[in-house]
Protein backbone atom coordinates (compact mmCIF):
# COMPACT_ATOMS: atom_id res chain seq x y z
CA UNK A 1 0.00 0.00 0.00
CA UNK A 2 1.45 3.16 -1.06
CA UNK A 3 -0.24 7.43 -0.88
CA UNK A 4 1.38 10.03 -2.37
CA UNK A 5 1.34 12.90 -0.01
CA UNK A 6 1.20 15.67 -2.54
CA UNK A 7 3.08 18.48 -0.99
CA UNK A 8 4.61 21.81 -2.40
CA UNK A 9 6.58 24.46 -0.27
CA UNK A 10 4.61 27.22 -2.34
CA UNK A 11 1.36 26.68 -0.63
CA UNK A 12 3.09 29.05 1.85
CA UNK A 13 3.10 31.73 0.06
CA UNK A 14 -0.83 33.38 0.09
CA UNK A 15 -1.55 34.80 3.13
CA UNK A 16 -4.73 36.70 4.26
CA UNK A 17 -3.47 38.26 7.36
CA UNK A 18 -0.89 37.23 9.46
CA UNK A 19 -3.35 36.13 12.25
CA UNK A 20 -6.18 34.79 10.23
CA UNK A 21 -7.50 31.28 11.32
CA UNK A 22 -6.15 30.27 7.28
CA UNK A 23 -2.15 30.78 7.42
CA UNK A 24 0.47 28.84 6.32
CA UNK A 25 1.63 27.44 9.67
CA UNK A 26 -1.27 25.12 9.22
CA UNK A 27 0.82 23.20 6.90
CA UNK A 28 4.35 23.86 8.32
CA UNK A 29 3.60 22.50 12.08
CA UNK A 30 1.90 19.42 10.19
CA UNK A 31 5.25 18.62 8.21
CA UNK A 32 7.16 18.95 11.63
CA UNK A 33 4.97 16.29 12.92
CA UNK A 34 5.26 14.13 9.55
CA UNK A 35 9.13 14.71 9.54
CA UNK A 36 9.72 13.73 13.29
CA UNK A 37 7.32 11.03 13.38
CA UNK A 38 9.30 9.58 10.60
CA UNK A 39 6.05 9.48 8.20
CA UNK A 40 8.18 11.11 4.76
CA UNK A 41 10.70 8.76 5.07
CA UNK A 42 8.25 5.77 5.35
CA UNK A 43 8.81 3.52 2.65
CA UNK A 44 4.48 3.31 1.86
CA UNK A 45 4.43 7.18 1.64
CA UNK A 46 5.54 8.85 -1.42
CA UNK A 47 6.34 12.45 -1.32
CA UNK A 48 4.82 14.27 -4.61
CA UNK A 49 5.24 18.16 -5.64
CA UNK A 50 2.88 19.36 -8.01
CA UNK A 51 2.87 21.55 -10.58
CA UNK A 52 0.22 24.29 -11.52
CA UNK A 53 -3.00 23.49 -13.61
CA UNK A 54 -3.58 25.64 -16.47
CA UNK A 55 -6.05 28.39 -16.48
CA UNK A 56 -8.15 26.54 -18.74
CA UNK A 57 -8.72 23.92 -16.21
CA UNK A 58 -10.29 26.37 -13.76
CA UNK A 59 -12.97 27.00 -16.61
CA UNK A 60 -14.26 23.79 -16.01
CA UNK A 61 -15.89 24.89 -12.90
CA UNK A 62 -15.71 28.60 -12.51
CA UNK A 63 -16.64 31.57 -14.85
CA UNK A 64 -14.85 33.36 -17.01
CA UNK A 65 -16.08 36.70 -15.19
CA UNK A 66 -14.83 35.26 -12.22
CA UNK A 67 -11.61 33.94 -12.91
CA UNK A 68 -10.80 37.71 -14.15
CA UNK A 69 -11.88 39.84 -11.53
CA UNK A 70 -9.81 36.75 -8.50
CA UNK A 71 -6.91 37.48 -11.16
CA UNK A 72 -7.30 41.05 -11.13
CA UNK A 73 -7.13 41.31 -7.71
CA UNK A 74 -4.02 39.06 -7.42
CA UNK A 75 -2.05 41.48 -9.75
CA UNK A 76 -3.02 44.20 -7.89
CA UNK A 77 -1.51 42.88 -4.34
CA UNK A 78 -4.41 43.22 -1.68
CA UNK A 79 -8.75 43.25 -2.08
CA UNK A 80 -11.35 41.01 -0.48
CA UNK A 81 -13.72 38.76 -1.87
CA UNK A 82 -15.64 38.70 1.05
CA UNK A 83 -15.05 39.93 5.10
CA UNK A 84 -12.89 36.38 5.69
CA UNK A 85 -11.28 35.85 2.19
CA UNK A 86 -8.63 38.49 1.22
CA UNK A 87 -6.20 38.43 -1.86
CA UNK A 88 -2.63 38.89 -1.66
CA UNK A 89 0.10 38.84 -4.91
CA UNK A 90 0.16 35.11 -4.79
CA UNK A 91 -3.13 33.88 -4.43
CA UNK A 92 -4.00 33.22 -7.70
CA UNK A 93 -0.99 31.32 -8.60
CA UNK A 94 -1.63 29.46 -4.59
CA UNK A 95 -5.24 28.93 -6.10
CA UNK A 96 -3.78 27.00 -9.24
CA UNK A 97 -1.22 24.90 -7.58
CA UNK A 98 -4.17 24.09 -4.74
CA UNK A 99 -5.65 23.10 -7.85
CA UNK A 100 -2.75 21.33 -9.37
CA UNK A 101 -2.43 19.37 -6.43
CA UNK A 102 -5.83 17.61 -6.07
CA UNK A 103 -5.67 17.08 -9.71
CA UNK A 104 -1.70 15.45 -9.29
CA UNK A 105 -3.28 13.06 -6.50
CA UNK A 106 -6.77 12.19 -8.05
CA UNK A 107 -4.87 11.33 -11.64
CA UNK A 108 -1.65 9.46 -9.63
CA UNK A 109 -4.62 7.17 -8.28
CA UNK A 110 -6.81 6.49 -11.66
CA UNK A 111 -3.26 5.83 -13.10
CA UNK A 112 -2.63 3.51 -10.55
CA UNK A 113 0.97 5.10 -9.68
CA UNK A 114 -0.19 4.99 -6.06
CA UNK A 115 -3.05 3.04 -4.03
CA UNK A 116 -4.19 6.24 -2.20
CA UNK A 117 -3.06 10.28 -1.73
CA UNK A 118 -3.54 13.01 0.34
CA UNK A 119 -3.26 16.59 -0.39
CA UNK A 120 -1.67 18.53 2.28
CA UNK A 121 -2.32 21.96 0.31
CA UNK A 122 -3.97 25.62 0.84
CA UNK A 123 -5.89 27.68 -0.30
CA UNK A 124 -8.80 25.29 0.24
CA UNK A 125 -11.78 25.61 -1.54
CA UNK A 126 -15.44 23.75 -0.80
CA UNK A 127 -16.36 27.42 0.24
CA UNK A 128 -15.95 28.64 -3.47
CA UNK A 129 -18.90 28.73 -6.16
CA UNK A 130 -18.42 28.77 -9.64
CA UNK A 131 -18.72 32.68 -9.67
CA UNK A 132 -17.83 33.51 -5.84
CA UNK A 133 -15.57 33.21 -3.21
CA UNK A 134 -16.09 33.02 0.30
CA UNK A 135 -15.10 31.08 4.17
CA UNK A 136 -11.30 31.29 3.34
CA UNK A 137 -11.72 29.19 0.31
CA UNK A 138 -11.24 31.03 -3.82
CA UNK A 139 -11.45 28.29 -6.39
CA UNK A 140 -12.85 24.82 -5.63
CA UNK A 141 -10.32 22.60 -6.57
CA UNK A 142 -11.78 19.36 -5.60
CA UNK A 143 -14.57 19.87 -7.74
CA UNK A 144 -11.80 21.24 -10.93
CA UNK A 145 -10.20 17.98 -10.07
CA UNK A 146 -13.06 15.81 -10.27
CA UNK A 147 -14.50 17.35 -13.10
CA UNK A 148 -10.94 16.40 -15.36
CA UNK A 149 -11.15 13.02 -14.14
CA UNK A 150 -14.76 12.54 -15.61
CA UNK A 151 -13.82 14.22 -18.77
CA UNK A 152 -10.34 13.44 -19.29
CA UNK A 153 -9.70 9.81 -17.99
CA UNK A 154 -14.33 8.23 -18.37
CA UNK A 155 -15.22 8.17 -14.67
CA UNK A 156 -18.49 7.24 -14.52
CA UNK A 157 -19.14 8.13 -10.61
CA UNK A 158 -17.54 9.58 -7.83
CA UNK A 159 -18.47 9.58 -3.99
CA UNK A 160 -17.47 12.44 -2.56
CA UNK A 161 -17.66 12.63 1.59
CA UNK A 162 -16.85 16.08 3.04
CA UNK A 163 -16.54 15.58 6.54
CA UNK A 164 -15.34 19.40 7.55
CA UNK A 165 -17.00 20.67 10.14
CA UNK A 166 -18.44 23.86 7.92
CA UNK A 167 -20.68 22.32 5.64
CA UNK A 168 -19.60 22.56 1.81
CA UNK A 169 -22.15 25.05 0.17
CA UNK A 170 -19.66 25.68 -2.53
CA UNK A 171 -19.34 22.10 -3.64
CA UNK A 172 -23.11 21.21 -2.98
CA UNK A 173 -23.75 24.40 -5.58
CA UNK A 174 -21.83 23.36 -8.59
CA UNK A 175 -22.65 19.53 -8.23
CA UNK A 176 -26.70 19.64 -7.03
CA UNK A 177 -28.20 18.26 -9.90
CA UNK A 178 -25.55 15.53 -11.03
CA UNK A 179 -25.92 12.21 -10.25
CA UNK A 180 -22.37 11.27 -11.63
CA UNK A 181 -20.76 12.95 -8.06
CA UNK A 182 -22.47 11.60 -5.22
CA UNK A 183 -21.86 14.74 -2.21
CA UNK A 184 -21.83 13.96 1.07
CA UNK A 185 -21.34 16.35 3.73
CA UNK A 186 -21.01 15.45 7.41
CA UNK A 187 -21.26 18.80 9.70
CA UNK A 188 -21.96 21.14 12.64
CA UNK A 189 -25.30 22.10 11.59
CA UNK A 190 -26.02 25.15 10.44
CA UNK A 191 -28.13 26.56 13.18
CA UNK A 192 -24.92 27.80 14.80
CA UNK A 193 -22.25 27.31 12.76
CA UNK A 194 -21.05 29.19 9.27
CA UNK A 195 -22.56 29.42 6.69
CA UNK A 196 -25.45 28.27 8.18
CA UNK A 197 -26.81 26.00 5.15
CA UNK A 198 -26.50 22.04 4.87
CA UNK A 199 -30.01 20.74 6.94
CA UNK A 200 -30.86 17.18 5.66
CA UNK A 201 -33.85 18.27 3.24
CA UNK A 202 -31.25 19.72 0.48
CA UNK A 203 -31.11 16.52 -1.12
CA UNK A 204 -30.18 17.54 -4.81
CA UNK A 205 -32.43 18.82 -7.69
CA UNK A 206 -33.40 17.79 -11.27
CA UNK A 207 -31.33 14.62 -12.44
CA UNK A 208 -29.27 14.76 -8.71
CA UNK A 209 -32.29 14.40 -6.25
CA UNK A 210 -31.54 11.86 -3.99
CA UNK A 211 -27.62 12.55 -4.82
CA UNK A 212 -27.05 15.11 -2.24
CA UNK A 213 -26.59 13.99 1.55
CA UNK A 214 -26.38 16.50 4.40
CA UNK A 215 -26.25 15.09 8.09
CA UNK A 216 -26.19 18.49 10.50
CA UNK A 217 -24.48 17.36 13.62
CA UNK A 218 -25.09 19.30 16.58
CA UNK A 219 -22.34 20.90 18.95
CA UNK A 220 -19.98 18.73 20.97
CA UNK A 221 -20.46 15.22 18.79
CA UNK A 222 -17.56 13.26 18.86
CA UNK A 223 -16.20 10.17 18.10
CA UNK A 224 -19.13 7.73 18.80
CA UNK A 225 -21.72 9.98 16.66
CA UNK A 226 -19.23 10.04 13.36
CA UNK A 227 -18.66 6.54 13.79
CA UNK A 228 -22.46 6.11 13.71
CA UNK A 229 -22.80 8.60 11.00
CA UNK A 230 -20.43 6.38 9.08
CA UNK A 231 -21.96 3.16 10.22
CA UNK A 232 -25.46 3.97 8.79
CA UNK A 233 -25.20 6.64 5.89
CA UNK A 234 -21.87 6.52 4.38
CA UNK A 235 -21.20 3.13 4.43
CA UNK A 236 -24.47 1.82 3.25
CA UNK A 237 -24.92 4.60 0.41
CA UNK A 238 -21.44 3.74 -0.91
CA UNK A 239 -22.02 0.06 -1.00
CA UNK A 240 -25.10 1.02 -3.28
CA UNK A 241 -24.18 3.82 -5.28
CA UNK A 242 -21.07 1.64 -5.89
CA UNK A 243 -18.09 4.37 -6.99
CA UNK A 244 -15.67 4.27 -9.16
CA UNK A 245 -13.28 6.59 -6.79
CA UNK A 246 -13.96 7.91 -3.33
CA UNK A 247 -12.65 11.41 -2.60
CA UNK A 248 -12.56 12.83 1.11
CA UNK A 249 -12.77 16.51 1.81
CA UNK A 250 -10.65 15.70 4.83
CA UNK A 251 -11.40 18.86 7.32
CA UNK A 252 -9.87 18.35 10.70
CA UNK A 253 -11.68 20.91 12.17
CA UNK A 254 -14.13 18.62 13.71
CA UNK A 255 -11.58 18.32 16.31
CA UNK A 256 -12.07 19.24 19.91
CA UNK A 257 -9.34 21.60 20.04
CA UNK A 258 -10.37 23.90 17.02
CA UNK A 259 -10.96 27.51 18.07
CA UNK A 260 -13.75 28.31 15.18
CA UNK A 261 -15.87 25.17 15.61
CA UNK A 262 -17.27 23.51 18.60
CA UNK A 263 -17.40 19.28 17.73
CA UNK A 264 -15.54 16.65 19.68
CA UNK A 265 -13.32 14.74 17.21
CA UNK A 266 -10.45 13.27 18.66
CA UNK A 267 -7.15 12.30 16.71
CA UNK A 268 -8.13 8.73 17.15
CA UNK A 269 -11.57 9.40 15.92
CA UNK A 270 -10.28 10.71 12.52
CA UNK A 271 -7.94 7.49 12.22
CA UNK A 272 -11.29 5.75 12.60
CA UNK A 273 -13.06 8.14 10.18
CA UNK A 274 -10.43 7.36 7.24
CA UNK A 275 -9.85 3.55 8.26
CA UNK A 276 -13.62 3.47 7.07
CA UNK A 277 -12.86 5.25 4.28
CA UNK A 278 -10.06 3.20 2.82
CA UNK A 279 -12.39 -0.13 4.14
CA UNK A 280 -14.76 1.13 1.84
CA UNK A 281 -13.15 2.13 -0.83
CA UNK A 282 -11.56 -1.30 -0.81
CA UNK A 283 -15.16 -2.72 -1.02
CA UNK A 284 -16.29 -0.79 -3.81
CA UNK A 285 -13.73 0.50 -6.06
CA UNK A 286 -10.82 -1.46 -6.01
CA UNK A 287 -8.92 1.01 -3.57
CA UNK A 288 -8.74 4.28 -5.31
CA UNK A 289 -9.17 6.79 -2.52
CA UNK A 290 -8.19 10.34 -2.27
CA UNK A 291 -8.10 12.75 0.36
CA UNK A 292 -7.49 16.50 0.46
CA UNK A 293 -7.15 18.94 3.13
CA UNK A 294 -9.88 21.34 3.97
CA UNK A 295 -10.56 23.03 7.14
CA UNK A 296 -8.27 22.61 10.53
CA UNK A 297 -7.44 25.83 12.89
CA UNK A 298 -5.99 24.15 15.94
CA UNK A 299 -2.53 25.18 14.56
CA UNK A 300 -0.85 23.35 17.29
CA UNK A 301 -3.35 21.40 19.06
CA UNK A 302 -5.62 19.03 17.29
CA UNK A 303 -4.11 19.94 13.52
CA UNK A 304 -0.72 17.90 12.96
CA UNK A 305 -2.18 15.10 15.06
CA UNK A 306 -5.25 14.71 13.13
CA UNK A 307 -3.21 14.66 9.71
CA UNK A 308 -0.98 12.43 10.95
CA UNK A 309 -3.56 9.74 11.72
CA UNK A 310 -5.21 10.36 8.53
CA UNK A 311 -2.04 10.19 6.74
CA UNK A 312 -0.79 7.51 8.59
CA UNK A 313 -4.31 5.13 7.96
CA UNK A 314 -3.63 5.61 4.44
CA UNK A 315 -0.41 4.31 4.31
CA UNK A 316 -1.15 1.08 6.69
CA UNK A 317 0.71 2.28 9.11
CA UNK A 318 -0.10 1.43 12.93
CA UNK A 319 -2.35 3.73 14.16
CA UNK A 320 -3.09 2.75 17.55
CA UNK A 321 -0.84 5.48 19.38
CA UNK A 322 -2.13 8.31 17.80
CA UNK A 323 -3.46 10.80 20.22
CA UNK A 324 -3.44 14.57 21.50
CA UNK A 325 -0.36 16.16 23.43
CA UNK A 326 -0.98 14.73 27.21
CA UNK A 327 -1.86 18.70 27.42
CA UNK A 328 -5.07 18.31 26.19
CA UNK A 329 -7.81 16.78 28.10
CA UNK A 330 -10.17 14.82 25.47
CA UNK A 331 -13.61 15.29 25.86
CA UNK A 332 -16.37 12.88 27.47
CA UNK A 333 -19.15 11.13 25.02
CA UNK A 334 -20.69 14.45 23.14
CA UNK A 335 -24.88 13.76 22.15
CA UNK A 336 -26.14 11.46 20.09
CA UNK A 337 -26.50 11.72 16.50
CA UNK A 338 -29.64 9.46 16.42
CA UNK A 339 -31.89 12.56 15.61
CA UNK A 340 -29.63 13.27 13.20
CA UNK A 341 -29.24 9.82 11.04
CA UNK A 342 -33.25 9.54 11.64
CA UNK A 343 -33.51 12.92 9.42
CA UNK A 344 -31.23 12.16 6.81
CA UNK A 345 -32.87 8.17 6.71
CA UNK A 346 -36.51 9.92 6.20
CA UNK A 347 -35.27 12.79 3.73
CA UNK A 348 -33.63 9.94 1.46
CA UNK A 349 -35.55 6.89 1.64
CA UNK A 350 -37.09 6.99 -1.28
CA UNK A 351 -33.41 6.41 -2.98
CA UNK A 352 -31.55 4.78 -0.37
CA UNK A 353 -31.87 1.50 1.76
CA UNK A 354 -30.89 2.27 4.90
Amino acid sequence: MTVALVYHEDYLLHEHTPTHPERRERLTYTMDQLREEGVLKHPSVEVVEPERVDESEMSRVHTREYIEKLKHLSDEGEGALSADTHVSEHTWRSALLAAGGVVEAVERVLDGENDSSFVMSRPGGHHAFADSAHGFCFTNNTAVALRKAQEDHGVDRILLWDWDAHHFDGTQSIFYDDPSVLTMSTHQTGRTLFPGTGYSDEIGEGDGEGYNVNVPLMPKTGDDGYRQVVREVFEPIARQYDPDLIFVEAGQDNHFTDPITDLGVTAQGYVDLMDAAVETAAEVCDGRLVASLAGGYGIEGGLPYTNLGVIASLAGMDTSNVREPATYEPPSDGPSADRAVAKVKENLDDYWEF
